[in-house]
């Protein structure tokens, strides 16, 4: 199996994921209902925040911590909405990939993941 080495690959990734996410009813209606999100403009938004992390490449310019603090004002995101996204990320990237981008993807995802709940917890005064 071959390592994510292009936004290319970053494209397959990101569909197929966003594909799982979508028939997955514990988390669709996020994407679905309340972001109500048009895939196939989502896509290449997301696959350029994925780019710019893995790569340092790309166009990706929204704060990712501003769109998430407005979708959690609409929807409470849980600990197992941050489950499910983080098992259907790790599930897709190891269906497709292999290699040291395929674990950095992961450990970003992890990451963010981790940031975003506490970031989601925490009172902003």
């Amino acid at each position: 199996m071959k390592d994510i080495e292009t936004r290319a690959d970053l494209e397959v990734l990101m569909r197929e994921f966003y594909n799982r996410l979508l028939k997955d009813d514990t988390i669709n209606y996020i994407f679905t209902d309340v972001a109500g999100i048009n895939l196939e403009e989502h896509l290449p938004i997301i696959t350029d925040f994925w780019e710019l992390s893995i790569f340092h490449t790309g166009g990706y310019r929204n704060n990712v911590m501003q769109v998430h603090l407005g979708l959690n004002s609409k929807e409470k995101l849980t600990d197992e909405h941050f489950a499910t996204w983080l098992k259907h990320f790790e599930e897709t990237t190891n269906s497709l990939f292999s290699g040291a981008n395929a674990e950095k993807i992961k450990t970003r995802a992890l990451s963010i993941a981790t940031i975003m709940k506490i970031k989601l917890s925490t009172p902003i005064n």
